[in-house]
């Protein structure tokens, strides 16, 4: 299950190839399920327009297996994640980081 909610303005989380989209409302919270029958990793868009920063509002969902999963949550738990390259980078010099907004 998937909760979707916005701090700014309606967006709409869309995967196509799950076939599903839910809106985003602020202080709204709205959920919605799909079944992944393949692992990998999924794409999709924010399907309102938003605001200027609306291009730039991209979806990822990875898809793992349960036994990667319950392994995740494990070293997670533990404070054992290892961070993507653009986290690291976030904490060596948080400036470098731009967020959307929907001024």
């Amino acid at each position: 299950m998937v909760q979707v909610t916005a701090s700014d303005v309606i967006h709409s989380w869309k995967i196509p190839a799950f076939g599903v989209m839910q809106d985003g409302v602020p202080g709204r919270t709205a959920a919605l399920w799909f079944r992944a029958d393949q692992e990998g990793v999924y794409f999709g868009q924010c399907s309102e327009i938003c605001g200027q920063m609306h291009a730039y509002m991209p979806i990822t969902v990875k898809v793992v297996s349960e036994a990667a999963y319950a392994q995740w949550l494990e070293r997670a738990r533990a404070g054992d994640v290892q961070l993507s390259a653009a986290e690291i980078q976030a904490a060596d010099s948080p400036a470098a980081i731009e967020v959307a907004s929907n001024d």
